[in-house]
């Protein structure tokens, strides 16, 4: 069984990193060291797949192909991306597979084969589904030292409360802390 493990670039107060019109767009970049590369990078674990909503896809797409040869890009770009989409016909990325229609299904059956563990980077409503749904083993916040206000939020609102457990915390030298969380399953009540 494959292990699905959750990474978020998040600000203190819930907003998710994304490329929408914001006033405060690229907040992530002054954080970012060689150093703090390597740490999400130990992260990210020796081999992984990945698993993306198509928004993420593209926006991947049009990046990780062009960054040049150093470890991150190169392991981004050799795994298998699984992508879920409505419009598999124009994927060019790859390697890649296109999920089917009844995406929880999908989700499932590839947990439950053999390979390398499956990370979902971004992708925020694929994420509230998989946590919902109970499918996610990890989850990895990268949490930036500012708090934004307004913006795109982590989770969707609909998602049921969930339990976590936490196994480590690492810190760059710029602030960031990349906290290691195991999911447990719905929030017990008192």
């Amino acid at each position: 069984m494959r292990k699905i493990r959750i990474f978020e670039h998040i600000s203190l107060d819930g907003v998710i990193e994304h490329d929408a019109p914001y006033e405060y767009g690229a907040w992530t970049t002054p954080y970012r060291s060689p150093q703090g590369a390597a740490i999400l990078f130990e992260a990210y674990g020796p081999g992984f797949d990945l698993l993306l909503g198509r928004t993420t896809y593209d926006i991947f797409s049009n990046f990780w192909p062009n960054a040049g040869d150093f470890p991150m890009a190169n392991a981004i770009n050799a795994a298998i991306k699984y992508v879920v989409t409505h419009n598999p016909e124009d994927l060019t990325w790859g390697p890649f597979q296109a999920l089917d229609k009844n995406t929880v299904e999908a989700i499932q059956k590839l947990k439950s084969s053999e390979g390398a563990e499956i990370i979902v980077v971004g992708s925020s409503t694929l994420t509230s589904l998989l946590l919902d749904k109970g499918l996610v083993d990890e989850v990895v916040l990268i949490t930036y030292p500012v708090i934004l206000g307004r913006g795109k939020r982590i989770l969707a609102d609909s998602i049921d409360a969930r339990q976590l457990e936490f196994v480590e915390s690492k810190s760059t030298p710029t602030g960031l802390l990349i906290n290691t969380y195991r999911h447990l399953g719905p929030l017990k009540k008192d």
